[in-house]
């Protein structure tokens, strides 16, 4: 039965690739250093892991905080931000939990870094996993047979999305014939979709692209794997860019390790 809804999936995905124009070969950013004007589209998504731990009970205000891109961003332009590049921000506010109010930290990231070029960018937050859960939707929940590959076996995204092995196609949760993606390198590409119920947005500011979703669900939206932390704040709205997360029980912590989907914000006009 899978090998059966692997191949139906293959069809669409030929398709869908034949009814679009060849693009132009990808290739990294470059920056001339005299360019003050260059900005990553706003709706791209950064998927970022990040590289120490982040807590209430620790962590202080203009704390240097970073992350790492974890699989090649495309864009519309043809060019791509490579796999391994970092986001830099800080800790803007942190406070702690007191009777009647939940402990917070907020945060900022306002940095792209690849190779010795400095991009400034405005992010909010989409969707943030612990590394456990990271780590599961990295695993194959079924082991390999004798005869199977196992980089062609089949991984559930967080969020829930199937993913038929390297390289192949990227179905929702529910129905395997409905094809939102496919597996690269590092990661995936998917259109990204509104979540209704998480109040979460599909494409924005007219960027329909394929997006490097890594591994995370094409609808993925809010918090997994981090019990008693919730986003008081996604940076879209107020003080644009600071993500707030805040927790009812104890200290906010969110272990180095821990993935996130940032997009990136429109700046104004």
């Amino acid at each position: 039965m899978r090998v059966a809804v692997f191949a139906y999936a293959l069809l669409i995905l030929a398709g869908l690739s034949c009814a679009h124009p060849p693009t132009r070969p990808t290739q990294s950013v470059h920056l001339d250093r005299a360019d003050k004007n260059y900005a990553i589209a706003p709706g791209t998504i950064l998927p970022v892991r990040l590289t120490s731990t982040i807590s209430s009970a620790k962590s202080r205000p203009g704390q240097v905080i970073t992350g790492r891109i974890m699989q090649d961003v495309p864009s519309s332009s043809g060019t791509h931000i490579k796999q391994g590049s970092k986001v830099v921000g800080n800790i803007v506010e942190v406070t702690q939990a007191n009777p009647g109010n939940p402990a917070t930290i907020s945060l900022r990231f306002d940095k792209l870094v690849s190779g010795h070029q400095e991009i400034p960018i405005t992010t909010n937050l989409r969707a943030i996993a612990g590394f456990m859960r990271i780590n599961e939707a990295e695993t194959p929940p079924v082991g390999p047979g004798e005869s199977d590959v196992y980089r062609w076996l089949t991984t559930v995204q967080v969020g829930g999305d199937i993913v038929y092995g390297d390289g192949g196609p990227v179905t929702t949760r529910n129905d395997p014939n409905d094809v939102v993606g496919k597996a690269v390198n590092g990661g995936v590409l998917g259109q990204v979709r509104a979540n209704e119920a998480a109040q979460c947005r599909g494409a924005i500011d007219g960027n329909e692209a394929p997006q490097a979703l890594w591994v995370f669900s094409s609808d993925a939206c809010g918090t997994y794997g981090l019990e008693h932390i919730s986003i008081a704040s996604a940076g879209r709205r107020g003080a644009t860019g600071v993500i707030v997360f805040s927790s009812e029980k104890g200290n906010v912590k969110i272990p180095g390790g821990a993935g996130m989907l940032l997009r990136v914000n429109k700046e104004p006009d």
